[in-house]
């Protein structure tokens, strides 16, 4: 069928590699070079310039690609037009989702989005939330769901739910002992950090600046399990989503620090593309998610 041989193509020019269009697509890389080379055949004109590493579009290229995302958008209009008129929910469903909300919150949802819809095709993708960010600007992702601020006039932000962020310490800190923290107490303490880019990095890094507050050291982990391991050991101090450490505070691995006159929390966010034209999956899925605030 044309249309799929023109997402092969659409793909392979926004990859810039025929391998990676190729894993995306779930086909073999000589799959994809025959359909290009189908396409410039029915053309009679080169479409892509090809090197080992790279591929990029001609000028006779870049007006098909041009053309085929439109066409594809209306083919998915047409074939979703005609999904409604029998109410199926149905096709895949790309979602991504930075580390809390993926590994905490979308588990139990997506088991029920499943039950309610077996015919969606669903994959997860978690990263930090720049990461995730980028994915959806580069319509990698149908929806994203992130932590934190995103400051970006480019995508569709919808908040949907309030996140409490908590401070944590292993029970033996010293700190672990008071009934409550003076912000004063939180200087020269060790800190256990996320990486730059993660949603939870940003909402502790804004939390010490404006507190004011001196770092005696910090340690870098690039997941909310290793901070939680790290933390739970006894190396410092950590800024962390209730639900990532519900478990560990009922088992008393670790201990909530509360403080004097302070609440931290911060927004879980979906994040859409404006051009982007819903399929029922989506649809049901944003519904579905909403319904959850």
């Amino acid at each position: 069928m044309i249309v799929e041989t023109l997402r092969v193509f659409v793909t392979a020019a926004e990859q810039s590699n025929f391998s990676r269009a190729a894993e995306l697509l779930n086909l073999s890389q000589p799959g994809v070079s025959l359909h290009i080379r189908n396409l410039e055949n029915e053309f009679g004109t080169k479409l892509m310039v090809r090197s080992p590493k790279l591929v990029k579009l001609t000028e006779a290229g870049a007006i098909l690609y041009h053309r085929a995302k439109e066409i594809l958008a209306s083919y998915e209009a047409a074939k979703q037009d005609i999904f409604r008129l029998h109410d199926r929910v149905t096709g895949p469903l790309h979602i991504g989702a930075s580390f809390t909300i993926g590994e905490y919150v979308l588990p139990r949802l997506l088991a029920e989005f499943a039950e309610q819809y077996p015919q969606v095709e669903m994959d997860l993708t978690i990263g930090n939330t720049e990461e995730i960010v980028q994915s959806i600007r580069e319509s990698k992702l149908d929806l994203a769901l992130v932590e934190g601020e995103v400051t970006v006039t480019d995508l569709i932000i919808t908040s949907y739910m309030r996140d409490e962020m908590i401070l944590v310490a292993a029970s033996s800190h010293p700190l672990s002992s008071l009934r409550i923290v003076e912000t004063g107490l939180l200087h020269d303490q060790v800190w256990v950090l996320r990486e730059n880019g993660s949603g939870t990095r940003a909402f502790s890094d804004q939390f010490i600046q404006q507190a004011d507050l001196r770092m005696k050291r910090s340690y870098v982990f690039n997941s909310s399990q290793g901070v939680k391991e790290a933390v739970s050991a006894g190396l410092g101090i950590a800024i962390l989503s209730r639900l990532v450490v519900r478990r560990e505070l009922e088992a008393g691995e670790m201990t909530e620090i509360p403080m004097k006159g302070i609440r931290l929390d911060r927004t879980f966010s979906l994040i859409r593309t404006p051009d982007q034209v819903p399929t029922m999956a989506v649809q049901a899925f944003v519904e579905k998610l909403l319904a959850k605030d």
